[in-house]
């Protein structure tokens, strides 16, 4: 892909904001580098089949000032976040950061270790595990903490334990309550489409460097290795819960809603440390990512800090989370964690304020400021959230899409709409004329609005495409928010170079593994082509040999019904005996031949069933219609 230099437009926008950002202060770059051990050499992670699952050497363009196709603010926060390696957080407490997009941490308990959040990959954790052992020992596993339900927090735990010890009561799992529900939710439900958007999000297809991917903000990119999952053996329900793991005691705080549904922090007496999970961490989180999620709650978030600050403040000397880097002394922890919730706090109730005066959405999006102090704090910038899209969140979880104008219930959608927009400016040649007078005047924005049109009017028009990438280039040069910046890399990528589908999946055997017959039949019901099914009616009985559990299933109406009842072949069309609910999955997936399905009565009434299933398209269009 060929990459075009930085306008005037964008160099004088970023040494405007070098002179009023904060640069002086650089006591971020000294925490990060607190308790430094040793690092990882070279930082190139393998699977077992050769695959390279991680490469934070690709990352060693930051060592440079900041070029002009990067926000400079960006640059320093992609600095911080690049540095890898184990470090001491408090004797006791140790965190490798930089071998994922989280960190994990471990707590040296009475005989082995507790971890926390052991990354996304198999092949990461066990990384960096081997590196905390390199320098501290060969302690054995002896619990994993999972912080939330996210899988950069949970997807790499055959890393560091196995489903063997887990079972034998060796290692305890402990999670906060409905911990497996939502993260099978997240990666199952509407895995193919989160995955396919986070492919632009986290930029996994774009070359790393000045031009090109430096980082999403959180940390700098997500592993590709093997994802699992082993299901919490411990379920933490309340406030104020006291554990005492091999000897090392923890209070636990619960924070569902917030950053995850299913969300906790914790408190070690004997070290005085506070772990934040993903509650506060040095930058602005997402009220709803860019890749796709359900809403969050902004008014819960700062509740959640605000006990965490009343509750630890006075006992805590430290403050780590599961990324970027700790915060020590309380003076420094309380102001870090009051900025966090102020942040939250003060999106959520100005958006009220606005949306209560009859502003839309996206008007109080252009024209919301946050106050100077939060302005002057590295760590609210927006370089994995944005404010902008925050307040849009704030916006939906209220009031929803629809931003109560008649004139917009009822829209086109794009593909019908963009030539009606073409042709009453007078032509797609006109379009693009208008566009480039735009570009030339440094409105990007304006720029990309009319060559969306035009790419859903025409999309292999030539001078379209090309200024629509170059465009989308410009605006990815002047973000300072990393998830922007990869989605308009993303999509100028895709324009030049054509579709790079998902690099990644979350959605793994073991992870299937995990689901219940319940949410396996809802991926199901939400697979029907509910046109093709229109007029079959179908009722088939599955039942698990393995739990004696039966299921009625009906398709009817193109939709799909399940119940727990017992088995009635009187009733139902075809009974299916299944070894266990894997293989209904393998059936599904066109293994009608191997051992552990029997089916009696009626055989083409699951076929049927399984027939009008559509499978996800992992490579669905974003950029062209």
């Amino acid at each position: 892909m060929e990459h075009k230099p930085p306008t005037t437009v964008i160099t004088s926008a970023h040494q405007a904001s070098s002179g009023t950002l904060p640069f002086p202060d650089t006591r971020d770059f000294a925490d990060a580098d607190w308790g430094f051990i040793g690092a990882l050499e070279p930082c190139v992670v393998k699977a077992s089949d050769g695959r390279v699952v991680w490469d934070n050497d690709s990352y060693r363009f930051l060592d440079a000032d900041a070029p002009d196709t990067v926000h400079p603010s960006l640059w320093r926060q992609s600095q911080l976040c690049a540095k890898q390696g184990l470090y001491e957080v408090v004797e006791g407490i140790y965190q490798v950061r930089g071998l994922d997009l989280s960190n994990i941490s471990f707590i040296e308990s009475d005989t082995g270790i507790i971890v926390i959040d052991p990354l996304i990959s198999t092949e990461t954790a066990a990384a960096a595990l081997a590196l905390y052992r390199a320098h501290r020992g060969n302690r054995a596993v002896s619990a994993v903490i999972y912080t939330h339900s996210h899988v950069d927090h949970f997807g790499g735990v055959l890393g560091v334990t196995n489903q063997a010890d887990v079972d034998a009561g060796k290692v305890a799992i402990i999670a906060p309550e409905h911990f497996t529900e939502h993260a099978v939710q997240e990666n199952v439900y509407a895995g193919t489409a989160m995955a396919r958007r986070a492919a632009y999000m986290y930029g996994l297809a774009l070359a790393r460097g000045p031009q090109g991917q430096v980082g999403c903000g959180l940390g700098q990119a997500g592993s590709t290795g093997e994802v699992a999952l082993i299901v919490p053996t411990v379920d933490i329900r309340e406030t104020g819960e006291i554990h005492t793991i091999d000897g090392i005691e923890i209070e636990f705080q619960m924070a569902p809603g917030t950053e995850a549904p299913a969300e906790m922090h914790f408190y070690f007496p004997k070290f005085r440390a506070l772990c934040m999970a993903e509650n506060a961490t040095h930058n602005l989180h997402n009220l709803l990512t860019l890749r796709g999620a359900l809403v969050r709650d902004p008014h819960g978030w700062s509740g959640y800090l605000t006990e965490a600050i009343d509750t630890f403040a006075d006992r805590t000397d430290v403050v780590f989370a599961s990324h970027h880097w700790p915060t020590w002394g309380r003076d420094n922890i309380v102001e870090f964690l009051s900025l966090q919730r102020d942040l939250y706090a003060y999106l959520h109730d100005q958006t009220l304020r606005l949306l209560n005066q009859g502003y839309t959405g996206i008007e109080i999006a252009e024209q919301f400021q946050m106050p100077p102090a939060l302005e002057a704090a590295w760590n609210t910038h927006g370089y994995y959230g944005s404010v902008n899209h925050n307040v849009k969140a704030v916006y939906q979880r209220y009031m929803g899409w629809f931003d109560g104008n008649p004139g917009r219930l009822w829209p086109h959608p794009p593909e019908a709409i963009a030539p009606r927009y073409v042709e009453a400016i007078g032509g797609i040649d006109r379009v693009v004329h208008l566009a480039q007078q735009a570009f030339d005047d440094g409105d990007y924005r304006w720029a990309a609005t009319l060559l969306d049109h035009a790419m859903f009017t025409e999309e292999n028009h030539a001078g379209a495409r090309e200024l629509y990438a170059d465009t989308l280039e410009q605006l990815a040069y002047g973000a300072e928010n990393a998830t922007w910046r990869n989605f308009f890399l993303s999509g100028a990528t895709e324009l030049r170079d054509g579709k790079f589908g998902t690099p990644t999946q979350t959605t793994s055997p073991t992870m299937l593994a995990q689901l219940t017959p319940e949410q396996m039949f809802d991926t199901f019901a939400i697979s029907v082509n509910g046109p093709r099914a229109w007029d079959l009616d179908v009722a088939v009985d599955i039942t698990f040999t393995d739990t004696g559990d039966n299921y009625r299933l009906t398709l009817r109406n193109g939709v799909l019904v399940y119940r727990k009842v017992t088995a009635d072949p009187a009733t139902a069309q075809a009974t299916v005996t299944l070894a266990n609910k894997l293989r209904l999955l393998t059936f599904a997936a066109g293994d009608a031949a191997s051992p552990g399905l029997e089916i009696t009565g009626d055989a083409d009434a699951l076929p049927s069933l399984v027939a009008v299933l559509d499978r996800p398209d992992p490579d669905f269009d974003i950029i062209t219609p």
